[in-house]
């Protein structure tokens, strides 16, 4: 039995080829995988001894040969598929173990060139692990460390290799091939031809939109879901890398529902607009509650207790792992689930938290997920844009150059800061919306209406005389002065913002009239 082993990842290498060579394996190799076995003690058969040629072209050529792709792609059960091996002398290749040129890699690389990206397309590698991948009721393939020590255990039990796990291997080598030539497309589709030299230069984008002109995303099924929004609807879940929920760990509760997932994606986000320790209660994606606070449990309190009845069975956001305290408010109450980035002492606060075991508890890392894109289907296609970042409500506000005073009388120095955290918050509101708080507090969340003056009206139906003293933020412009007469009439002082209506000399009129302090942003955020 003749085994190829060709890798650029070398993770778990060796202890897999020592398996092999101990289990009767003859090893091929090339390059630099041959010189790491050969390094590790491992006896190997170079490519170029199998084949009878030495690696050509800078290595652009090594496996290309057919005593290479003849001993792969024989089936062992055509007699004349055998004889023509024979014939030429072509011994059989029986397992097949690659990973490709590391392109994806080679593609962030900063100031990378052109010619030298080129370089990293493998041509060699995709062919043996199509080869394989297509002959696999005969050859075994594998792409991923993360398989070796199964393909071991399978080699080596007297049941040996189920014809399942042979297709497995297969499918999994298809998709290791298609996601790499979609790296190499999406990559080559930002770059730049210089008609008149010839020349190609690389962006890190097309200067038209900022979007490729080709992205196909590698999506992985986590698991099947009971079902989709409805139980008539089929659902699953998917990620797209470890980061965010597609690493998520789920440590306790019932099964995760699609609109489960929705909330705590919703949840997440606004969580962590935050750098202090903040909470968020999700109901149908929009916020019935968020705060900050000195502590995770006082923000997460405050921010259950802002609107408590629809709080009851609400998805909870955390931007801090979860301590003994707040694991204690969060049992206190019905919430369907939580996600924080992690948990504090597991041995203390999992059984605190195992007190309400159909209460999901999910932590994911979101840490490299700043510059994500968001994906939304419409019947027949995607819109992928840029994830909305609510910048100019960073740490120099009032200072953000985009940010101004526009009403006679500016904000305190109190409302300022509850205009900056009405903002992050409201970013995150279903539209139209305008949102009502407290310099750490929403008070009433007004989302999701066909008009600001009706985001208004919910507000005051929900909170009433609580908003007065309070701030407002509006996701987008006021298109008549109409919107901000109710807000002034509930009791706010002071307003945020876009601005850019053709009647924004109108409104600031009526915030001057009332006497509210009014920022405008120069950036609006919708969410549809």
């Amino acid at each position: 039995m003749r085994a190829l082993l060709s890798v650029s990842d070398k993770t778990g290498l060796i202890p897999f080829a020592r398996a092999l060579a101990g289990a009767g394996w003859e090893l091929i190799s090339t390059g630099g995988t041959a010189r790491a076995l050969a390094e590790a003690g491992l006896r190997v058969t170079s490519v170029s001894d199998v084949t009878g040629f030495p690696e050509m072209l800078d290595g652009r050529v090594k496996t290309l040969h057919p005593r290479i792709h003849g001993g792969i792609l024989a089936r062992r059960h055509r007699q004349d598929d055998m004889e023509a091996l024979a014939a030429q002398g072509i011994g059989t290749i029986d397992l097949v173990v690659v990973n490709l040129y590391p392109f994806a890699q080679a593609a962030a690389t900063p100031g990378l060139g052109f010619d030298d990206l080129i370089e990293q397309i493998d041509i060699g590698g995709p062919s043996l692990v199509r080869a394989a991948a297509k002959n696999f009721r005969d050859v075994l393939v594998v792409v991923e460390p993360a398989d070796y020590d199964r393909v071991i255990e399978a080699l080596t039990t007297d049941g040996g290799v189920t014809p399942t796990l042979r297709f497995e291997l297969a499918r999994r080598a298809f998709a290791h091939t298609a996601a790499y030539d979609q790296m190499i497309a999406t990559t080559l589709a930002s770059v730049r031809v210089d008609e008149v030299r010839g020349d190609f230069f690389r962006d890190e984008a097309p200067a038209e939109t900022g979007l490729p002109v080709i992205w196909t995303p590698r999506l992985t099924k986590v698991r099947d879901l009971r079902y989709g929004e409805n139980p008539h609807q089929a659902g699953a879940w998917y990620a797209a890398g470890e980061e965010g929920f597609g690493g998520a760990t789920v440590h306790q509760g019932k099964e995760l529902s699609f609109t489960n997932l929705l909330d705590l994606d919703a949840a997440a986000r606004i969580a962590l607009e935050f750098d202090e320790p903040a909470a968020v209660v999700i109901k149908h994606t929009n916020p019935c509650g968020a705060a900050t606070g000195s502590s995770l449990a006082e923000a997460y309190v405050r921010a259950r207790e802002a609107d408590a009845l629809s709080a009851f069975g609400g998805i909870v956001g955390l931007n801090r792992p979860i301590d003994e305290a707040t694991a204690n408010e969060l049992v206190s109450t019905f919430i369907e689930a939580v996600v924080a980035p992690g948990i504090s002492h597991p041995e203390v606060v999992l059984p605190i938290l195992g007190r309400k075991a159909n209460l999901r508890v999910v932590t994911a890392s979101f840490d490299a997920l700043a510059g994500e894109r968001d994906v939304r289907s419409i019947m027949g296609g995607l819109l992928v844009q840029d994830r909305d970042r609510v910048t100019e409500a960073g740490e120099r506000w009032p200072g953000h150059d985009a940010v101004r005073v526009v009403t006679k009388r500016a904000p305190t120095d109190e409302e300022w800061r509850a205009l900056r955290f009405a903002w992050r918050v409201c970013a995150h509101v279903k539209s139209n919306s305008v949102i009502f708080t407290k310099a750490d507090v929403t008070v009433a969340i007004g989302a999701g209406q066909m008009s600001r003056v009706d985001a208004v009206k919910t507000a005051v139906m929900k909170a009433g005389d609580q908003l007065r003293g309070t701030v407002a933020a509006s996701d987008a412009f006021f298109p008549f002065r109409d919107g901000l007469d109710s807000l002034a009439a509930a009791g706010a002082t002071a307003v945020v913002q876009p601005g850019g209506s053709v009647r924004d000399a109108e409104v600031i009129a009526a915030a001057d009239e009332h006497g509210i302090a009014m920022v405008f942003t120069g950036r609006r955020h919708f969410r549809h």
